[in-house]
Order: structure tokens, then C-alpha cells, then sequence
């Protein structure tokens, strides 16, 4: 079967959208995680799983409050969750390192998971977008483009504005930041750094949370959503950079962009060398050089992850030591 280049300008429009998109949500959920690296030093491998709390919780809510409450609320019980975490947890470990932390939120990760099926069952719940936001934002070549998935990248974009203009802009990220390189100096200006890291870590897991609550509706809720997620949020926040909210951006976006362009893409490495009269001994080798681009789309951000860490070790925007 032979290659075909020809791709409408709708289907890379819908493309780039739905990358965007994704990637918006990689944000949402990878921002919690980088917040508590670069403010606490602490990798949360059970990040993802507040995630997932905050889709179910916002479904077990939204028959008694309505969606909108619903998922302000999921957002705030993550958060009590994740104050509960780090007061009697990881506080215990902290002191022994990143080794105890990856290990002790591993298991978090698991107990999280066994519980929510007990709870729920191991099947997806019926956790859908409501009806009065189950319209079309627009429509191209006969194709309704989703209103909530727009309102979900504008979300991303509130957050991360709201983040940025926290932590950079008022007395509460000033005393954040110094809290992390200058401990005693902040206790000694009489601010509690135990409750400050405690608080710290609450604000993220909320923030996995209402990502949870907001995508859980239009993605699949099911007790497997964490894993899912999980290591790709860890891919981007080592891309970024650890503890870089505007390199966690930067990868969310990279990300997700380049998964949805490869997904519908059926560009092969040996149609790249035809220019250059090497495709039919490309084609006789077979193997990687005849694989379609959208075959190997899963593996693309772990391609990306190992290209910035051999050119960039601190990734995108991370802090050279």
C-alpha cells in the first residue's frame, strides 16, 4: 500500500487541538507534582492517585450538589487527604530520603487503587460530562469539536496563571520558596515550616485533584486511570525540569502535541528515505524503518524524556547544579 501525504488541513487542526488539550491536562495534573518537588524536594509516586480521588469523589458528589460544586469540592477533600499524607507519613521518611519517599507513596499508590475498587468495583463508573456542557464548541469538515474539552484547557491556563502569580507575586510564595533554601531563617522570622510544607503539599495534591474532578467526566473514571497517567506525569516533569512549573508547561504541551500528531500519522522512516533513493532498501530491511509513526506514538514521550535527559540533564528549564 502505498504512502499517502495527503492530510487536510481540518484533520492537523484537530490534531494540534487535541494535543494541546492533552497536554493542558498533563499540566493539571503534573503541576501538583512539580510544585511539591521544587518546594519540598519530595517525588510523590501516589501523585497521580489524588488524580484519580478527585474524579471519584467529584462523581460520588455531583447526584448531591450538582457538577459545578461538585468539582470545587472533590478538590478540597483531595486536599485534606494530602495534608493527612504528609503530616503523619511522609514526614516520618523525609528525613531518610527520596529512596523512602518513592517506596512509602508506592504503597500509598496501591492501597489508593484497592480501596477504590472495594468501593466502586474494578469497572469505569458513569461519570459523564452533564448535559448542559455536552455541546459543540465549533464544527469542521462535518466534525463537532467538543465545548468541554475546551473548557478544560482554559482551566489548565486559569491554574497556571493563578500558580505563577502565587508563587512569584504574594507574601505566601515568598515564605513557600524561602521556606525550602533558608528553613531556619524562615522559623526565625516566626512562620511554622512544618505547616508551610504541610500546606504545601495539600495545595498540590488538590490541584491533581480538581484535575480529576474536572477530566474524569469526559475521560474514562476507572480504578486503573492513576496507572494510566502516572508515569506519563512523571515523564513530563523530568523533561521540564524538576520543580519547573513553566518547564512543566513547556513538556506537558511538547508532549501532547507530538502524541497527537504522530496518533494520526502514518509516516514510515522509509517514505523519509525515498527522498534520497534509499526506500526500497528500507522497505526489503523492514522492521523499525517500516513501521507507521502512529505505532510507535506510546513510546514517543519516553523518546523525547531520553533526548532532554542525554542533552539536557536538568531538562527543559530545570536549574543547571
Amino acid at each position: 500500500m502505498p504512502f499517502s501525504t495527503e492530510v487536510s488541513v481540518d484533520q492537523i487542526l484537530f490534531a494540534l487541538l487535541n494535543g494541546t488539550i492533552y497536554g493542558l491536562l498533563l499540566f493539571m495534573v503534573s503541576a501538583g507534582l512539580t510544585l511539591i518537588f521544587g518546594m519540598m524536594g519530595v517525588l510523590n509516586f501516589a501523585h497521580a492517585s489524588f488524580y484519580m480521588l478527585g474524579a471519584y469523589f467529584a462523581y460520588t458528589l455531583e447526584p448531591l450538589t450538582g457538577f459545578w460544586m461538585a468539582i470545587i469540592l472533590a478538590p478540597i477533600l483531595v486536599a485534606g487527604i494530602g495534608i493527612l499524607v504528609e503530616r503523619f507519613i511522609l514526614r516520618h521518611v523525609h528525613e531518610h530520603g527520596h529512596a523512602h519517599e518513592l517506596l512509602v507513596t508506592f504503597g500509598l499508590a496501591v492501597v489508593i487503587a484497592e480501596i477504590i475498587k472495594m468501593v466502586y468495583g474494578k469497572f469505569a463508573v458513569d461519570y459523564r460530562v452533564p448535559a448542559e456542557l455536552n455541546f459543540a464548541a465549533f464544527t469542521l469538515s462535518g466534525i463537532d469539536y467538543p465545548f468541554y474539552r475546551l473548557l478544560m484547557g482554559g482551566i489548565a491556563i486559569v491554574m497556571f496563571i493563578a500558580i505563577y502569580m502565587l508563587l512569584t507575586k504574594t507574601r505566601v510564595g515568598i515564605v513557600v520558596r524561602s521556606a525550602i533554601y533558608r528553613p531556619q531563617m524562615v522559623e526565625a522570622l516566626g512562620h511554622n515550616v512544618p505547616v508551610v510544607f504541610m500546606g504545601v503539599f495539600g495545595i498540590g495534591a488538590a490541584l491533581a485533584g480538581l484535575a480529576g474532578a474536572v477530566a474524569g467526566a469526559f475521560y474514562t473514571t476507572n480504578p486503573n486511570m492513576a496507572l494510566e497517567l502516572g508515569v506519563m506525569v512523571f515523564v513530563v516533569v523530568v523533561v521540564g525540569g524538576l520543580g519547573s512549573m513553566g518547564g512543566a508547561m513547556a513538556a506537558s504541551l511538547l508532549i501532547g502535541i507530538t502524541n497527537s500528531l504522530a496518533v494520526g500519522s502514518d509516516f514510515r522512516i522509509a517514505d523519509l528515505m525515498a527522498f534520497v533513493g534509499m526506500g526500497g532498501w528500507a522497505d526489503d530491511i523492514g522492521g523499525l524503518l517500516t513501521m507507521r509513526m502512529s505505532s510507535l506514538a506510546a513510546t514517543l514521550p519516553f523518546f523525547i524524556m531520553l533526548l532532554v535527559l542525554v542533552l539536557r540533564p536538568s531538562g527543559l528549564m530545570g536549574e543547571k547544579e
